[in-house]
């Protein structure tokens, strides 16, 4: 047997890096590839989600508290429902607070965009004369900071939301819950990405001033805008509502528009107010966070849970909730995306991973709707239409219900992979894959690439073993 099967055609298959294979396949030789890596979640958090898993007495317990998690999360109906300025709706907010995204960070661990959108917004909010001024103001404790999450909102990037930045007010219907988010200020230098300067500060006035009570008008004038139809029918048109939110955008303006032409009395700021929407084709995207958001939160607190309820990033830190240890966050030190550069920047100029956008794939879109958004796969360098399906795929390893709802296309209408369980993530060594954009690294130049990024796996070791400590 041994020399018949030397006597035929070699065939390799190929575990782990790809140049390993390399000589080989310059030789002509047929090569499969398996990816494959070592478990980088050490053993000690191997062994502790190997008694966590089902058939244990804890994971028993997990199991239960994980199906009432994830029911929370599949009957939840999100509803668009007002925009307003953030100090009328979003708990907590007053005067001198600047919320940002990701777990907490002090000012002097802030990296260089977060420094300057906060320093851009304390002069938009006339807290200062000029970035300078903004600059000493918040590095001497005359500004106070806060995460986005602790007050019930998400931003994008570096995720400011001041008190008189209008956010978008996302109701979960089944619940009763409200989660929001900025509006989305268009592409190149924007205050997402750390850019500060005035012309920045002045799209943001007309955003306050004209875009934000014409859209809470048109919202207030009928019963909202259900949003899950909306993101059903964007899957099946190519977006996953990351990277790609062309046809929700479109789909949200087709919604929109009766009810702008009939409230808004100039001529002139309704041509703005379509043009702005229309010619922003990732305007949708706040409005998936605040979704995600809305989603995302009645599954928080429920005992024994090892379902992730939340994680974000600042460009610092990347931080994690699991619903069963409440509003903890879990860190570990932000990775750097791995993607595709604007002409002219390189890796050099990146800044690490940051932004509450992460909330649109702990819902299950974003990089694990991948497969849906073959367009995505290289713009964010993901490889070919194959390799952003096996993105998806992955993850329907790490957690723990598909989505009947929203359902991809290329996968035979399978749902979306949805709640993440922290468990699975160690286990396999999968860890979220995410969709992302990439911010330059100094203050004031704004958006230079965009890529895909792994959440550390050292978050979801720590929060398996507090999880474990109340769980036996």
């Amino acid at each position: 047997m041994l020399r018949d099967l030397l006597a035929g055609p070699i065939r390799v298959v190929n575990v782990g890096l790809e140049q390993f294979a390399s000589d080989l396949r310059a030789a002509g030789v047929e090569v499969a590839d398996v990816e494959w890596s070592p478990p980088a979640a050490g053993p000690c958090a191997l062994a502790l989600a190997d008694r966590l898993e089902s058939g244990t007495t804890p994971g028993d317990r997990i199991d239960a508290a994980n199906r009432e998690a994830v029911d929370r999360m599949l009957r939840a109906e999100p509803v668009l429902v007002d925009v307003r300025p953030a100090d009328e709706v979003v708990p907590g907010m007053r005067d001198r607070l600047l919320l940002h995204a990701g777990p907490p960070v002090a000012w002097d661990r802030m990296c260089g965009p977060m420094r300057g959108e906060m320093a851009g917004a304390a002069v938009l909010e006339g807290w200062a004369g000029d970035l300078d001024e903004a600059t000493r103001l918040a590095s001497g404790g005359g500004i106070d900071l806060a995460p986005n999450h602790h007050h019930d909102t998400v931003g994008p990037m570096t995720g400011v939301t001041t008190r008189s930045m209008p956010v978008m007010v996302v109701e979960n219907r089944t619940f009763g819950n409200r989660a929001f988010c900025t509006l989305n200020e268009g592409l190149g230098k924007v205050m997402r990405f750390g850019g500060n300067d005035a012309d920045v500060r002045a799209r943001l006035r007309w955003i306050a001033e004209v875009l934000g009570p014409a859209l809470g008008g048109a919202l207030r004038s009928g019963n909202g805008v259900a949003l899950k139809g909306i993101v059903a029918r964007g899957l099946a048109a190519g977006d996953e509502m990351h990277q790609r939110n062309v046809a929700c955008t479109g789909l949200l303006l087709r919604e929109l528009a009766p009810a702008l032409a009939r409230s808004v009395d100039s001529r002139e700021a309704l041509v703005a107010i379509l043009a702005f929407i229309a010619g922003n084709d990732q305007f949708f995207l706040n409005v998936a966070m605040a979704l995600g958001k809305a989603v995302a939160d009645p599954a928080r607190g429920v005992e024994h849970s090892s379902l992730v309820t939340a994680m974000s990033r600042n460009g610092t830190d990347f931080g994690i909730r699991l619903s069963g240890t409440g509003d903890r966050w879990f860190t570990a030190p932000v990775e750097m995306p791995r993607g595709l550069y604007f002409p002219g920047f390189t890796e050099e100029d990146a800044n690490p991973d940051m932004g509450d956008s992460t909330i649109v794939e702990t819902v299950g879109l974003g990089g694990f709707a991948m497969a849906a958004a073959p367009a995505v796969a290289g713009f964010v360098g993901a490889g070919s239409a194959a390799e952003a399906a096996g993105y998806t795929r992955r993850m329907y390893e790490i957690t723990l219900a598909r989505n009947a709802e929203w359902t991809i296309p290329a996968l035979d209408f399978a749902g979306v992979p949805t709640g993440i369980d922290a468990r699975r993530v160690v286990a396999s060594g999968f860890a979220p894959t995410i969709n992302t954009g990439i911010a330059h690294r100094e203050p004031g130049v704004g958006q230079v690439g965009a890529g895909v990024v792994r959440a550390p796996m050292d978050c979801f070791a720590q929060a398996l073993g507090a999880l474990a400590e109340g769980v036996e």
